[in-house]
């Protein structure tokens, strides 16, 4: 089994890559939806989706070709706070209740040079769309074990980042 690894602001990996015309569908297990976002101009907020889907097909070994559709739930919405996550779901940002899904559908795949690309695709949110372009980072193949299929291969390091806000008492 071979899996491409794919970095944009998401991270898609998928499987069963060739030349030929192939479907990759987002291997959910092994991805994530996170964003972060400043707080009142001094911090960050960091969450997650924890719903979302995605596929690329493609046919040319340069990825020019590559159509990416990504859909998330934003309902699935996660910032370790049901307080701050109900806000966002709400109609102050994105009313998840009439707007549950964010899409994006591209329009290019534009290789840039060694393994960079730029990813132009319309990103629909609240009914509204509007054209964004991601960088792409391709993370290349990798032809699985048994060993890395049973999650054996694990880094060494992990970094941990803090950011903190604080109040005047």
């Amino acid at each position: 089994m071979k899996k491409q690894i794919f970095g944009l602001a998401l991270l898609l990996a998928v499987t069963s890559f060739s030349f030929a015309q192939t479907t990759w569908k987002l291997d959910k297990v092994h991805s994530n939806v996170k964003f972060t976002v400043s707080h009142m101009v001094v911090s960050e907020v960091e969450g997650s989706f924890k719903m979302f889907d995605g596929s690329l097909v493609a046919s040319k070994a340069d990825l020019s070709d590559a159509v990416v559709n990504f859909s998330v739930d934003v309902t699935s919405i996660n910032t370790d706070n049901e307080r701050r996550d109900g806000h966002l779901k709400s109609d102050d940002f994105f009313n998840a209740e009439k707007f549950p899904k964010m899409t994006f559908v591209s329009k290019s795949m534009k290789p840039l040079g060694g393994n960079k690309y730029a990813l132009t695709g319309d990103l629909t949110m609240r009914d509204v769309t509007k054209t964004v372009t991601f960088d792409v980072t391709y993370g290349g193949q990798v032809n699985t074990n048994p060993a890395i299929e049973a999650g054996s291969v694990v880094g060494k390091e992990v970094e941990i980042t803090i950011f903190a806000e604080m109040d005047k008492q």
